[in-house]
């Protein structure tokens, strides 16, 4: 069975604890404190690998620890940090938060390698803390444990085009034809429960990738027939071919399933509707009034800006054109492939109910803002680069802060006051 679903958990390493420790040397008898800090601990991150095409390995491997950074030594020895732990994921794959089902990382496009879980900041050893009055201090800062959460993969096929209909109108059969792809076909209602990926290669180096999305039935948007493990891989397309039995042969009325299937589309991500379709309808060989079938179909999906092609996936016939048509559409979309943006952060929420306070030091003339939730974050945070500079604007905007500080009448070039750190502000 083709995997595209796994539910796992995965936890990023705790930081070393800060040492304590004392300058021990001959003719020095009482040295000044010499303890290292802890390692950081190891960051969890999912990679693409290319040479996977499903989520099979993770039926059997439902946790993913990183290392934890080790603790300070003697002599200012600093810890060492926790190795990573990198997740091998396919191209496509969607990693969504368990309990609310929001999207973290979407690893697809040019998005190859995403770090989910930033491992804990080591902490400091008893050397940082020796001031004129306290020469010798006998504490050191744990290190800061790291994120633990239970995350679900989803795999979306990765197709410009995909092929939907009810069972046996043909799908699999138009597939294998014009691509690669080698789906069994037999004569049975779902037939199909793998999507089965294809090249289509026009002349001149021109082509697609088609996805023959497995057979859909009504109420698959509410998850019969399995309908919401499949109608996932529909989101990624461009164009959707949309094969009806133009013929009939049994004994259904191809206008009613179309309808029967956009509604379930819609119900599923009513974004769908603004996809372009194409009709192909199929199995024209087999119809008794070729003419009178297709001028119905035509009369119906045209008026709707919808392209009828007549074909017959068995034959061959009036696929080449359908293909022609289908790649026109592509080019003329000109679109980036659909890449899910990132809704939920771990670090936003893994601090969102500890408490901070705002206020303005008057003394200082700095708006100051701590607290246990501003502590927390900057243990996982390198604000001296770019990206965590940006995680930590979000931080503050997300968790209302800013929003704080504007209400105390904060004005452009004021200086803010975050623990050891100060900074101008500009809105």
């Amino acid at each position: 069975m083709f995997a595209d679903f796994a539910k796992i958990t995965i936890k990023s390493g705790n930081g070393g604890n800060g040492h304590v420790s004392f300058r021990r040397e001959k003719y020095v008898p009482n040295g000044g404190p010499d303890g290292g800090d802890g390692g950081k601990g190891g960051d969890v991150i999912f990679i693409v690998d290319e040479g996977l095409n499903t989520l099979t390995d993770f039926r059997h491997k439902r946790k993913y620890f990183a290392q934890n950074g080790e603790e300070g030594g003697k002599r200012n020895c600093h810890g060492k940090n926790g190795e990573d732990m990198l997740v091998k994921v396919p191209l496509g794959t969607v990693v969504k938060e368990a309990a609310s089902g929001k999207v973290i990382a979407d690893l697809s496009g040019e998005n190859r390698s995403q770090v989910i879980l930033y491992g804990g900041y080591g902490g400091k050893g008893n050397q940082h803390y020796a001031t004129a009055t306290m020469q010798a201090p006998k504490y050191a800062q744990p290190g800061k444990p790291g994120l633990e959460l239970e995350v679900i993969l989803e795999l979306k096929v990765i197709a410009d085009v995909g092929l939907v209909g009810f069972p046996n109108v043909g799908k699999s059969t138009f597939l294998s034809r014009v691509t690669n792809a080698q789906p069994k076909i037999a004569n049975y209602h779902f037939t199909t429960l793998n999507p089965n990926l294809g090249v289509v290669d026009l002349n001149d180096g021109q082509g697609f990738v088609i996805a023959d999305i497995p057979g859909l039935i009504e109420g698959a948007s509410d998850g019969a027939g399995l309908g919401h493990e499949f109608l996932r891989h529909i989101e990624r397309t461009r164009v959707m071919i949309h094969i009806l039995d133009a013929a009939g042969v049994e004994g259904r009325d191809p206008i009613e399933d179309y309808y029967a299937i956009t509604k379930e589309l819609e119900a599923y991500n009513p974004a769908l509707m603004e996809k372009p379709v194409i009709i192909a309808a199929n199995k024209m060989d087999a119809a008794i009034d070729r003419e009178a079938v297709l001028s119905t179909l035509k009369e119906e999906f045209e008026p709707r800006g919808i392209a009828v092609y007549p074909i017959s996936a068995a034959t061959g016939e009036g696929v080449r054109e359908l293909l022609y048509a289908v790649y026109a559409k592509l080019k003329e979309l000109k679109t980036k492939p659909v890449v899910f943006e990132q809704e939920y952060f771990p670090e936003l929420e893994r601090f969102s109910e500890e408490p901070y306070t705002v206020y303005y030091d008057e003394e200082e003339k700095e708006y100051v803002v701590e607290g246990p939730r501003i502590e927390k974050m900057l243990g996982y945070t390198n604000i001296e680069s770019e990206k965590g500079f940006v995680f930590f604007q979000n931080f503050l905007k997300n968790n209302g802060i800013l929003k704080e500080l504007e209400d105390l009448g904060i004005a452009e070039g004021d200086t803010v006051r975050i623990y050891g750190l100060s900074f101008d502000y500009y809105p």
